[in-house]
């Protein structure tokens, strides 16, 4: 393996050295009041060409094959812009000019097709955020995009996994409906993958299946998150917060060339931390104190201008002093807010660490990209967590067994070719091969005390120790192309076909109360193979430069798994559920108005579920069972709308609708089996709706006084199959107000300024936590 990459690699090496027909091309960047634009960066899409312009504004791109490009220029203060240039094989200058940032909408680039395009001219629903709106809206966390992204929705118990749903497609299982991509590289699962967000360039939110390019578990979408890389110019920044209930966050970053157009170099570090929201009446000490570090540390080698290589290095460390800030129903959680009642108390500790490794090389005939990664995840719980969420001596989970234990690994590897940015074809392509391997080993005892026989239990005093030991592993083919037919017309076609084997050994133990001595009630295994076709086809229509429209069927699939039953060894200890599927129908349209001061962008889809793999939590053995159960049919509108209509003021809303109901569902309860045809899907707000609105006064040249005010709403919404967990719609207000320079920010900011009581996550036995209360602070940040 190692002698065949290293083959691939000198290839491509070797087809750099063909220089022909290359040329220089140069320009002067300048404002509308034509002064000079000194630190823009300018970038040629789908290749390694990039520069920064000098203090007279002026830039030179050396040695480029001839053929079409998109130049993309950037700058803090200025529009993003996208310019279309031709390179004839002479030298060439383009003198471009960059509109105030307070006067337009910045043209934004996605890779959402494996390729970086102008948003606005991709056929599919994408959400953006750029770094300044991440730092407009304080995004701290993947959980907060709720509702700034049509129809998406993310919450959890308070451990820092996330449940995220889209368009009604939510996340139920280790297995999440929306897959999370950070720089390129999947975030396997809810395990391996980190859910802060810090030193972000970008955000991507692709809407409904992405199968075809996105693989496994990107049955409702994708959530696609790039992060700052190094480059020629050396910059930095720091930033201090310090808000209520102790709230401390404290963040430093550098990027500099360590030799110039060769090696450079990006670190960048977060510690956060705070005294927690809620108090344990069991006794009387706060539950939640918690902090965590998160470190992103780059190196990026360019060999040549066709051929890089970039390593990238994310370490995680969370402690959690109360995991699981539940009550033990809706009605304690909102009849006695920030309290629980807990008898076993414990501290989470989680490690993460994840590197991954990419070489691009773009060439005159064909692009090539390779990543390759490991991830790794290490979480245990110092003590036994609380089981039952209640003062009684009932039910506890232990899973401190060592480090051998309850540590997730992942490698996975991507090699991908497209065809190559300077190609003058109507057809481009891109195709590739995936692979994965990951190794679970759990390991989970569940204690039953002597108020076990409360919750469920015929004995007491007796630990029931399971373990779990997961391998599973896949590959997969993709390919897809667009063809333009005319200037008008955009034909785009894909498939994917991934194959994965999963092995499960699953072990049931039973000890008695001061007794050393273990039975054995269950020793098996499992093995399940699962195959998966997701095709693509879509129709684009370009109305004008500025107005789109597109129709799009789209596939995705959740991947298949076994699933233990139950720990009476008496019963079938294993059960091999099936992949789930979406087919998504979509309409779309795409548009800017008034010199793109104005965008608006309208989608309506129409989606079937198949197979829905639905859990369910078995009491008092705290096992989840997962079974094929059901379909499901989802269907809604979304609308995007952002506006910069006057000097300094700017108004952006989202709004989504999703009628989401399950046509088919049968549950087993109790021995029996419910149904329930009809009932909403779980984690799916009816509505979710995002305004902000923002003015910025300027006070001198580079000074601004800004305020903000947003307004979020989410509709009826059930978090249990049975619909009988429910929170009504509600509104939170969030409140921002400071002053920003050139080089230093200084906020005050206030979240949920009306502290608003909401349930934001549920278990379906009816365990409940809340949304954050009102939370405000002060936070400065500089940049150098």
């Amino acid at each position: 393996m190692k002698k065949s990459i290293v083959l691939l690699f000198a290839l491509i090496i070797c087809c750099t050295v063909r220089a022909q027909n290359l040329t220089n091309i140069s320009g002067v960047i300048t404002n509308t009041r034509s002064q000079p634009v000194a630190g823009a960066t300018i970038t040629l899409l789908n290749t390694n060409f990039a520069v920064i312009t000098n203090a007279e504004g002026k830039f030179t791109v050396n040695s480029i094959p001839k053929g079409n490009y998109t130049m993309h220029i950037s700058n803090i203060a200025y529009a993003e812009s996208n310019v279309a240039i031709t390179v004839n094989g002479t030298t060439q200058l383009f003198n471009l000019q960059l509109k105030d940032a307070n006067n337009q909408l910045d043209e934004v680039i996605v890779t959402a097709q494996k390729r970086e395009e102008e948003v606005q001219q991709v056929p599919i629903s994408i959400s953006t955020l750029s770094a300044k709106q991440v730092q407009e809206y304080r995004l701290q966390n993947l959980k907060d995009i709720t509702a700034l992204v049509p129809n998406l929705y993310s919450a959890g118990p308070g451990d820092n996994r996330n449940a995220t749903g889209l368009r009604g497609i939510a996340t139920t299982s280790y297995d999440p409906a929306v897959v999370t991509y950070v720089d390129g590289v999947n975030q396997f699962s809810l395990d391996t993958y980190i859910p802060q967000l810090f030193d972000v360039e970008r955000m991507e939110v692709l809407r409904g299946p992405q199968g075809t390019l996105y693989g496994r578990n990107a049955l409702g979408g994708v959530i696609n998150v790039i992060t700052k890389q190094p480059s020629n110019e050396t910059s930095g920044f720091a930033g201090l917060e310090f808000g209520n209930y102790g709230e401390q966050r404290y963040s430093l970053g550098l990027r500099a060339p360590l030799i110039k157009d060769k090696l450079f170099l990006g670190v960048a570090g977060v510690y956060s931390g705070f005294d927690g929201f809620y108090t344990n009446e069991f006794n009387n000490t706060k539950f939640d104190k918690q902090h965590f570090f998160l470190g992103n540390y780059y190196l990026k080698y360019l060999a040549s201008q066709k051929l890089s290589f970039t390593l990238n290095v994310k370490n995680y460390e969370n402690r959690n002093n109360g995991p699981f800030q539940l009550a033990a129903s809706p009605t304690d959680a909102l009849s006695n807010p920030f309290k629980v009642d807990q008898n076993a108390v414990t501290k989470m500790v989680d490690n993460i660490f994840n590197v991954s490794l990419a070489a691009n090389y773009t060439g005159s005939n064909f692009n090539f990209a390779s990543i390759s990664s490991y991830q790794d995840n290490y979480r245990y719980y110092t003590s036994p967590i609380d089981g039952d969420f209640s003062p009684l001596d009932a039910v506890s989970l232990i899973n401190n067994y060592g480090n051998s234990w309850n540590k997730v690994q992942v490698g996975t590897q991507e090699f991908r070719f497209s065809s190559p940015a300077s190609s003058q074809s109507p057809l481009k392509w891109t195709a590739g091969v995936y692979g994965f391997y990951r190794y679970s080993p759990t390991k989970t005892g569940t204690h039953f005390g002597d108020d076990a026989a409360v919750v469920g239990s015929p004995i007491n005093d007796f630990t029931s120790i399971n373990t779990n030991i997961e391998r599973n592993y896949g590959v997969a083919a993709f390919g897809q192309v667009v063809y333009t037919i005319n200037p008008q017309w955009d034909i785009i076609a894909g498939l994917r076909y991934d194959l994965e084997h999963k092995k499960e050994e699953v072990k049931g133990e039973f000890q008695p109360d001061g007794q050393s001595a273990i039975v054995t009630q269950a020793d098996t295994s499992s093995k399940a193979n699962f195959s998966a076709f997701t095709p693509k086809f879509t129709i684009a229509y370009h109305l004008t430069e500025n107005n789109n429209l597109f129709a799009t069927y789209s596939r995705g699939f959740r991947a298949g798994g076994i699933s233990q039953l139950s720990s009476d060894p008496s019963q079938p200890p294993l059960y091999a559920y099936k992949p789930e599927y979406s087919d998504n129908y979509e309409i779309g349209s795409k548009n800017s108005f008034f010199y793109k001061r104005l965008r608006l962008n309208l989608s309506a889809f129409y989606t079937l579920v198949n197979n829905a793999q639905v859990p369910t939590l078995i009491l008092p053995d705290a096992i989840t069972v997962t079974k094929n159960a059901g379909k499901l049919k989802s269907e809604g509108i979304e609308a995007e709308l952002a506006a910069t209509l006057l000097k300094g003021f700017n108004v952006d809303y989202n709004f989504g609708y999703t009628h989401a109901r399950y046509t088919d569902l049968n549950v087993a309860n109790n021995g029996q089996v419910l149904n329930l045809k009809g009932n909403h899907q779980v984690y799916t707000p009816e509505v979710t709706s995002m305004l902000a609105l923002q003015y910025g006064y300027e006070l001198s040249e580079n000074t601004r006084l800004i305020a903000r005010g947003e307004w979020r709403y989410l509709g009826n919404e059930y978090f249990d199959l049975a619909n009988q967990i429910e929170q009504k719609a509600y509104s939170i207000f969030n409140a921002r107000i400071g002053v920003a320079t050139k080089r230093l920010d200084i906020f005050l900011w206030g979240n949920n300024i009306f502290d608003k009581k909401y349930i934001d996550y549920a278990y379906d036995f009816g365990a409940s936590h809340l949304g954050n209360p009102k939370t405000y602070g002060v936070s400065l940040s500089t940049r150098f």
